[in-house]
Parts: structure tokens; sequence; C-alpha cells
């Protein structure tokens, strides 16, 4: 192989700018879409290579170490010392021998946050959803190559993927190994990329995905969609699609577990009387019978008209705690009505009870309890 610094025309003391001006000058000449011819090709793969290894710190050092030239052709003398290296120590040149990278990956995750309203996971919902993805490109079907072309085995490394050269060391000359810089590694070249996806077998695109919501999901739950995800490159398999579900607030109704609780306003005089109404639930109207005397804070349940449990049979509750309106502003005949109930009705004055919360806290800890 010849030498890269011959090949770049440059100094073994070239500086970093210097190596970098001459690859800038012989990419102009050899490139492809400037100079079509063969020999040109050829050299321009060598010219790349060159540059990949000695703009690289660490792979010049051990180049300069070890690279033809170095030791007047003593990287042949040592091939065997090479292969007792690494039959002892596991090292060497066994990293040419594991083959080329492939192109095909995975595709990465995807997390989207999905809202629902709180009665449609009563029972669950269907939503098709708009993703913003990578996705097969179909005029490569992932092979990144132009219809009618395939890649080409790389002629710096020979479809290895790797370049060995010898590197002096504390134990003599041993054989070691370095992605190859004119195919990166994957042993092939993509000669003639697909223009729609620019050689990576996938394309960005907007698609829809069907998602069947669960009943009984709350804020921060996860739903996994396997191989729902990004499309990976090279017609590698997709990754997963997670959504993270987010239930908005209703004004009426709120939620605790698979119960769900409202507050009934009720009239005094109806809450004296008793009566019967109709409530429209989440999931249809509730009748409702008020009996005679009921009192703010009383909870009163409807058995299985909560959500569906995500886990496991059946329904919760619906819960509804009372709170009895009085009247603030009364006319002379309503106010009359009262005196007369009131005289009819010998009460204890006001006075210091036994200490209670207020309402709404009473109705939470009745709720919960």
């Amino acid at each position: 192989m010849a030498d890269h610094y011959e090949v770049l025309g440059v100094s073994r003391e070239a500086t970093t700018d210097e190596i970098k001006k001459a690859y800038r000058r012989l990419a102009r000449e050899l490139h492809p879409d400037v100079n079509p011819s063969s020999e040109a090709s050829e050299r321009f793969k060598e010219v790349t290579h060159a540059y990949d290894v000695l703009s690289d710190a660490k792979q010049r050092q051990n180049y300069d170490m070890g690279g033809q030239g170095g030791f007047g052709g003593g990287a042949g003398d040592f091939g065997g010392f090479g292969d007792i290296f690494e039959t002892f120590f596991g090292g060497g040149g066994g990293g040419g021998r594991r083959g080329p990278r492939s192109r095909r990956e995975r595709g990465q995750d995807a997390l989207l946050r999905v809202e629902v309203d709180l009665d449609e996971i009563i029972f669950g919902t269907h939503r098709d959803i708009e993703v913003d993805t990578a996705i097969l490109c179909e005029t490569c079907q992932g092979s990144c190559c132009a219809p009618g072309t395939s890649p080409v085995t790389c002629d710096i490394c020979h479809g290895t993927g790797s370049i060995q050269r010898a590197v002096r060391s504390l134990l003599g000359n041993v054989m070691t190994s370095s992605p190859c810089g004119s195919c990166r590694g994957y042993g092939t070249i993509i000669a003639t990329p697909c223009l729609t996806c620019q050689g990576q077998g996938r394309v960005r695109a907007r698609r829809t995905v069907p998602v069947d919501i669960p009943a009984g999901v709350d804020t921060g739950v996860r739903l996994q969609m396997p191989g729902s995800g990004e499309a990976g490159p090279a017609g590698g398999p997709n990754g997963d699609l997670y959504l993270e579900m987010k239930v908005r607030h209703h004004d009426v109704f709120s939620r605790d577990g698979d119960d769900l609780l409202a507050t009934l306003e009720v009239a005094m005089t109806d809450a004296i009387l008793g009566t019967t109404t109709t409530l429209h639930a989440l999931d249809g109207d509730v009748e409702l019978d008020l009996k005679p005397g009921t009192q703010s804070a009383e909870v009163i349940t409807i058995k299985d008209r909560g959500v569906t449990k995500l886990r496991g049979n059946g329904r919760g509750d619906l819960r509804i705690g009372i709170q009895v309106v009085t009247p603030s502003k009364l006319n002379g005949k309503e106010r009359d009505l009262i005196e007369q109930f009131a005289g009819m009705h010998k009460h204890p004055k006001p006075a210091l009870s036994q200490f209670q919360q207020g309402l709404f806290a009473k109705l939470r800890d009745k709720f919960r309890g």
C-alpha cells in the first residue's frame, strides 16, 4: 500500500492544515463528479483513505510508528508474531476478523403525549394519531441504492471493513486494525445512492397510527406500541412508539381511582321534604332519590357507574356528595313562612359543639372513606 504522505503529496512533518489543504486540492481534481475516469476513482479512494488516517491524531501517531516505510517493510516480517499475540491475548488483528459492520440499525423509539377526556376513559376510545417520523424509503426499499444498482465491495479494505497495520509496542511489532476510512467500516460503498432518501434507506414523512386506548387509563400511564416507532437506517427494524396519557380536567366530575366524584347542590326545601331528580352522568342519565331530611356532606353511592378498571373486571362507583343550599335572600312572604316554621319547632340556641372539618373537607374524607 502506498505511503499516505506520498499519496497526499505532503511531508511527514506537515501540519493538520497542510494535510487538509492537500486533500481538498486533490479531491477537487479526482472527485467522480469532476473526473469520471476509473483511474481518478481509484486515486480518489486512496486520497480519501490517506486523509482519514492522517487527519486523526491517534491514527496518524499509530501510522507513523508502524506504517509502510516506518520500519522499512517490517510489517511483513512480524506478521506471524501478530497471529501469536492474538492467540494468547485475544487482540492484535482480531478486530478486522469480526467482519464489517452492518448499515441496518434499529430505529429510535418515539414518545408522544395524548390527551383524552374523562368520559372517553370510562369504556376506552379509539384515536388515529398523526406522527411525524422516519419511514422506509419506497424507492429503494431500504437498500440505500438507486434502483437497479447495489453496494460494491470497498477496494481499500476488500470488504473486511477494517485496515490492518503493524504497530510497535513493548512486546515488539503487533498487527492492529482500525475501521476503514473509505467505507467507514461497512465493507461496501454505495456508489450510486438513492436520490429519494440520499442513501439513508428511509425518509421523513407523516403517517397515521391507529390506537385503541383502553378503558381506565390515567394521567401518566404509558402505552407501548412495538414496531410503531421510527424506521431504522438501511431497512433496519422499527423502534417502538410510547404514548403517555393525560386525562383532561372536567368541570363537574373528578376521579378517585376507579370512582367518579361529583357534588350535588340541593335546595333546602328539597333536602327537608325529599325529592327525585335525574342527573346527567358521563355515561348516561342517573335517577337519584333524596330521602327527606338529607343533610349536607352526605354521600350517595351509585354502584358500577364509575370508570372501567384498567386491570381487572368491573367498574368503580359514582359517589355524589350533597351540599344543601340555604337561600340568602327572602321576600316578605317567604320570611313569614320560615318564621312560622321556626315557631313550630323549638330548636336549641346555637352553641359550640365538637370540632368538625369544613364541608368540602368532610366531603373529601367521605369520598375517600
